[in-house]
């Protein structure tokens, strides 16, 4: 191969080296265009509000295993994961978008399976299924949702709004995705090797849940409505807390500590964590797919937020300088590495 043919390998860039490689050629025409790539969602204007935008593709084999996730929990997901994009702009979700590729192994039984969750998704989040596509895949299933939501301008989160001395949030708790895809992928080893082995999930429902379907905070919008609270700052954790923390921080131009003794995570979690011999505080940091929502406020809000039973307040924004720092129950700050979910 000559010089002139330089072949640059994906996994060189990783995910978000070629999302970044890819917006440098992107030149913005329109002014309703408010923000591009580079956040959770677009946001477009759209008279007195703004409309929020974002894409998501699962794929077969790569964000999903049939063998054990079931067609109507695989439709909810689909749904679920783009509605957490619209919530971690601080919108509401509307409307959303369903196109499919689909091998010739699927019957209409299968495919009417997969549109169960997604109606289901669509009740509980109160968006409408607005169209789509359908067409044909030579490998496994895909599918692609968009969803559509909207807000008024000064409600929108982006991740470039915190501030030094706002308090870093996040709602629910976190590590029990990636636990349960462990799980998961032992009990389909221990079936493999003996099909008359039946899987024993019956102790694992809460991190086996949280990976086959969970569930975005859009709840969590709505009560924020209620409160008058505006964050500085959000995303929702989908590759993990620690590359969602990377991701806030390098946007706004600044540092942050967070606090072990801070972080939430479920019993179950911890336990089942414990049993894989992993550690919990690293699946809590780097484990993906909890779909829980990080944001930081204004001190002055903090005692809105206070008493919520589901927001945890696990650490500070400092300046960029000061660095990204895990403070451990011993008092070691430790600096964070942000591991995330690797796609290439």
């Amino acid at each position: 191969m000559s010089e002139s043919e330089k072949r640059t390998e994906i996994s060189d860039l990783g995910e978000f080296g070629l999302i970044d490689h890819l917006n440098e050629k992107v030149i913005i025409k329109n002014s309703s265009t408010l923000k591009g790539i580079g956040d959770d969602a677009a946001v477009i204007e759209a008279g007195d509000m703004v409309k929020v935008v974002t894409t998501d593709l699962l794929v077969e084999g790569v964000h999903f295993d049939l063998s054990y996730a079931p067609l109507p929990h695989l439709g909810f997901k689909a749904v679920a994961v783009n509605v957490s994009d619209v919530a971690a702009m601080n919108a509401v979700p509307k409307q959303i978008t369903v196109s499919i590729a689909l091998s010739n192994r699927f019957s209409v039984e299968a495919i009417d399976a997969l549109y169960e969750g997604i109606h289901a998704a669509c009740e509980h989040y109160g968006v409408d299924l607005v169209g789509g596509d359908t067409t044909a895949s030579r490998s496994g299933l895909v599918i692609s949702v968009t969803a559509i939501g909207e807000a008024k301008p000064e409600q929108i989160s982006y991740r470039s709004g915190a501030k030094e001395n706002d308090i870093l949030c996040v709602t629910g708790d976190l590590g029990a995705a990636l636990v349960g895809l462990q799980i998961l992928e032992r009990e389909k080893e221990v079936f493999l090797s003996n099909p008359d082995m039946k899987p024993d999930l019956g102790k694992y429902t809460i991190v086996t849940g949280r990976q086959l379907r969970p569930d975005a905070r859009v709840d969590i919008i709505h009560e924020l409505r209620e409160m008058d609270v505006v964050p500085s700052s959000m995303m929702d954790i989908s590759d993990g807390l620690a590359s969602e923390i990377f991701h806030i921080c390098k946007a706004s131009g600044v540092g942050a500590t967070i606090y072990e003794d801070k972080l939430p995570i479920d019993k179950q979690t911890f336990d089942t964590a414990v049993e894989l011999n992993l550690d919990p505080i690293t699946c809590v940091m780097n484990g993906g797919e909890d779909y829980e929502l990080l944001f930081t406020i204004d001190q002055k809000d903090f005692a809105k937020l206070e008493k919520h039973p589901d927001i945890h307040f696990i650490g500070h924004i400092t300046k960029a300088e000061e660095g990204k720092f895990l403070v451990t129950k011993s008092g070691t700050a430790v600096q964070i590495k942000a591991q995330g979910w690797k796609h290439f």
